[in-house]
C-alpha cells in the first residue's frame, strides 16, 4: 500500500491545503450584513453601554455585539455584530472593564491567548508539505524519481527468448554477418586469444518489414543471454536531460547483466544528425545522442554489452555513431528474393489449412517486392477471405485475390458509373494492355480490368518474370509511354473535349520516372551523369533547374508520340480489347496477349464468373475442382 507513498503524498497536501483555506475563508470572513464603526464611533458606544461583548484580536480589530434595542412593545431586540479598526491603549480597557463589557483578547485566526490555533497549525502543516513536495520534486528530477528518467525497457532472459535463426528465413547473408556475435557470446576466449574485439555495435539497416528486429531477437535467443528490447522514441522527452538519464539507466542496467544485448529499434528517432533542426536542432535530443555515444565508446567500460539497433533511415543518422568504435558493422537486410519469399511463404502457410496442391512457390512468383511482414498479411487475408467464403480450406485463388486486394485494393463493384464512364475506362485501360504487349522491355502483363479497385477505376497489373535490381534507359521510356496510352486512347477514341481526369496518376507516375532518370540516375544526355538530390544538401541553380525541367518534358513527350504511334498503328487491337473488356470486366495477361497477337481467344464465360465471382489467372486449374477433389479424398 505504501510503496508508491509519493503518489498518496501528492493526494493529501492538495486536500490539506483545501481544508486550511476553507477553515481560515470561514474563520476570518466578515459577514456582508456586520456593521463597520469608527473608533470614534466604537469609543461612543462603550461610554454609552450600548455593546454587550468585546473580542479584540491582534490588538488592532475589534469585534463584538450591540445591545438589542428596546421595542414598543417592551420587547429587547436581537443583538447585532460590528466591527472596528481601534487603537488598543490602557484608558480604552479600563473604559470597557468600567462599563462591565466582557471584553476577551484573541490571538491571529482566532485563537485565544490561552492556546495555540488549530487554524494556525493547519497552515504550519499546509506549508511544511508544500516543502516537502517541492524538495522531493527537484530530487527526482535529478536522481531519477518517479521513473521520469528511468529507461523504460523490456528484458527477456535466456528461457523467455524462444526465436532461433531458423525462424528468419529470406535473409541467409544478414545471418552470417551476425553469426560472429552469437559465437563470441558463447565463447569469448575464443576471440580473446588471438587479440579480436568482437563489434561493439551492429546497425540493421532496411525496408520496413524485413525482419530487423526479428533478426535482433534470434541473436538472443541463440547466444542465450539477456536480451535488452527498446525504442529510439523512449529517450526523445521534452525536459531536457531525461533521455540523457535514461540511456545512463539503461547501460547500467545491461552492465550488471553482461554478457548481454541491447536493441534499439528506430534508432533515427534520437540517432540524426546534430544541428540539422529548427534554432541548431532539439537539445534534449542532441544530449540524448552525445550521451549514448559516450556509452557505446568512453571512457566508462562496457565490456560484454553489444548494441543492436535497427534503422531504415541510415542517411540521417549522425556520422560520430556509425564510426568504427560504436557501430562498427552495418548488415544491410534487403527485401527477399524469389527463393526467399519461397521459405516464408512454406513457413506461414504450414500454420493455416490450406490444399495440397497450393505450392509456395508458385505463389511467390506473384509477389515480388514483398516483404516477409507483406508475405504474412497475404496469408493471414487469402485465410480472411477462404473463410469468408465458407471454404473448409484455402485455395490458390484466394491467394491470388488475396494479392491483387493488397497491392490495388478491395473490389468495388457496386459503384455506380454510368455506361460513357465504363466504356471510357475500358478504352483506357486497352491502350495500356496494348503498349504493355507490344512495347520492348515491359514486365509481361498478368491481367487488366475495369473493376474499380482503391482509388482507380481500372487497372493493368503487370508482374516481373523474375526479380529485378535494375532498370535500363529503354525499359523506362517504355514504361513511361505504357502510362501515357491511356490518355491517347482517349483522345484519339473520343476526342480531345472528351477527355478525362482518369489519367491523373499516369501522369503522376511517369513524371515522378521521368524526373527520378534526369536527377538520381544520370540517364539524360544533355544533364549528363550528375546526381541532383532532392533534399536541402544539394542547392540547384536556376538555370539547371529549368534544365531539368525541360529534360523532364522531354522525357514525357517522347513517351508519349511512342505511344500514340502504337495505338494508331494498332487501333483494330485495341478496339477488341475494349469490347472484350466491357464484356467480361477482366481479362488474363494469356487473353490479351492473344487478341494482340490476332489469335483464338477462350473468353470466360458470365455464368462462370457469376458462380465463381473471384479473380483467376487463366493457368490456375478450378477452385471448385479442388474442393471436390479434397472432399473425395475426406
Amino acid at each position: 500500500m505504501f510503496k508508491n507513498w509519493r503518489d498518496w503524498l501528492l493526494v493529501v497536501v492538495p486536500v490539506a491545503l483545501v481544508i486550511s483555506v476553507v477553515y481560515n475563508n470561514s474563520a476570518t470572513e466578515v459577514k456582508k450584513a456586520d456593521a463597520k464603526m469608527t473608533f470614534s464611533e466604537f469609543n461612543q458606544k462603550v461610554k454609552s453601554k450600548e455593546i454587550s461583548s468585546v473580542v479584540i484580536k491582534n490588538g488592532t480589530v475589534v469585534e463584538g455585539k450591540l445591545k438589542g434595542v428596546k421595542t414598543p412593545d417592551g420587547k429587547i431586540g436581537e443583538e447585532k455584530p460590528f466591527k472596528a479598526n481601534v487603537i488598543v491603549y490602557d484608558k480604552l480597557l479600563e473604559n470597557l472593564e468600567k462599563n462591565n463589557i466582557p471584553t476577551e483578547v484573541a490571538m491571529e485566526n482566532g485563537a485565544t491567548s490561552g492556546g495555540f490555533s488549530v487554524m494556525k497549525l493547519i497552515d504550519v502543516f499546509g506549508s511544511l508539505l508544500w516543502i516537502v513536495v517541492l524538495v522531493l520534486l527537484f530530487k527526482s528530477m535529478k536522481g531519477d524519481k518517479f521513473g521520469m528518467g528511468k529507461s523504460n525497457i523490456k528484458m527477456f532472459t535466456s528461457d523467455m527468448q524462444k526465436v532461433r535463426f531458423s525462424d528468419v528465413l529470406g535473409i541467409d547473408e544478414a545471418k552470417q554477418d551476425v553469426s560472429e556475435i552469437v559465437d563470441f557470446l558463447r565463447d569469448s576466449k575464443k576471440y580473446s586469444r588471438l587479440g579480436a574485439k568482437i563489434p561493439k555495435g551492429v546497425l540493421l539497416v532496411g525496408p520496413p518489414g524485413t525482419g530487423k528486429t526479428l533478426l535482433a531477437k534470434a541473436i538472443a535467443g541463440e547466444a542465450g543471454v539477456p536480451f535488452f528490447s527498446t525504442s529510439g522514441s523512449e529517450f526523445v522527452e521534452m525536459f531536457v536531460g531525461v533521455g540523457a538519464s535514461r540511456v545512463r539507466a539503461l547501460f547500467e542496467q545491461a552492465t550488471k547483466s553482461a554478457p548481454c544485448l541491447i536493441f534499439i529499434d528506430e534508432i533515427d528517432a534520437v540517432g540524426r544528425h546534430r544541428g540539422s533542426g529548427y534554432g541548431g536542432g532539439n537539445d534534449e535530443r542532441e544530449q540524448t545522442l552525445n550521451q549514448l555515444l559516450v556509452e557505446m565508446d568512453g571512457f566508462a567500460s562496457n565490456k560484454g554489452v553489444i548494441v543492436i539497433a535497427a534503422t531504415n533511415r541510415v542517411d540521417v543518422l549522425d556520422e560520430a555513431l556509425l564510426r568504427p568504435g560504436r557501430f562498427d558493422r552495418q548488415v544491410y537486410i534487403d527485401l527477399p528474393d524469389l527463393k526467399g519469399r519461397e521459405a516464408i511463404l512454406a513457413k506461414y502457410m504450414k500454420e493455416v489449412n490450406i490444399l495440397s496442391d497450393v505450392e509456395p512457390l508458385s505463389v511467390a512468383r506473384g509477389t515480388p517486392g514483398f516483404s516477409g511482414a507483406d508475405l504474412a498479411n497475404l496469408v493471414n487475408e487469402a485465410a480472411l477471405i477462404a473463410a469468408r467464403k465458407n471454404r473448409k480450406q484455402i485455395s490458390e485463388d484466394d491467394f491470388e485475390f488475396a494479392r491483387d486486394k493488397i497491392l490495388m485494393g478491395a473490389e468495388k463493384k457496386s459503384k455506380t458509373m454510368s455506361p460513357d464512364e465504363i466504356k471510357n475506362t475500358a478504352y483506357h485501360e486497352a491502350g495500356h494492355a496494348l503498349c504493355a504487349v507490344l512495347l520492348p522491355e515491359v514486365d509481361p502483363i498478368h491481367k487488366a480490368t475495369i473493376i474499380p479497385r482503391g482509388r482507380s477505376l481500372g487497372l493493368v497489373q503487370k508482374l516481373p518474370e523474375r526479380d529485378k535490381v535494375s532498370v535500363n534507359i529503354t525499359e523506362i521510356k517504355s514504361d513511361i509511354a505504357v502510362a501515357m496510352a491511356g490518355r491517347v486512347c482517349e483522345e484519339l477514341f473520343f476526342g480531345c473535349d472528351k477527355v478525362t481526369t482518369g489519367a491523373s496518376s499516369d501522369i503522376q507516375n511517369a513524371t515522378n520516372y521521368a524526373r527520378r532518370a534526369v536527377i538520381e540516375w544520370g540517364l539524360s544526355d544533355k544533364i549528363g551523369p550528375v546526381f541532383y538530390g532532392q533534399d536541402d544538401n544539394y542547392k540547384i541553380s536556376e538555370t539547371t533547374s529549368r534544365e531539368i525541367d525541360e529534360e523532364v518534358k522531354r522525357m514525357l513527350d517522347e513517351g508519349y508520340k511512342l505511344a500514340k504511334a502504337t495505338v494508331v498503328k494498332n487501333k483494330a487491337k485495341v478496339e477488341k480489347i475494349a469490347k472484350a473488356l466491357l464484356e467480361y470486366e477482366t481479362l488474363t495477361g494469356d487473353e490479351v496477349r492473344a487478341i494482340v497477337k490476332g489469335g483464338k481467344v477462350a473468353f470466360k464465360k458470365k455464368e462462370e464468373k457469376a458462380k465463381a465471382p473471384l479473380i483467376r489467372t487463366s493457368s490456375l486449374p478450378s477452385t471448385e475442382k479442388k474442393i471436390k477433389k479434397e472432399e473425395k479424398k475426406d
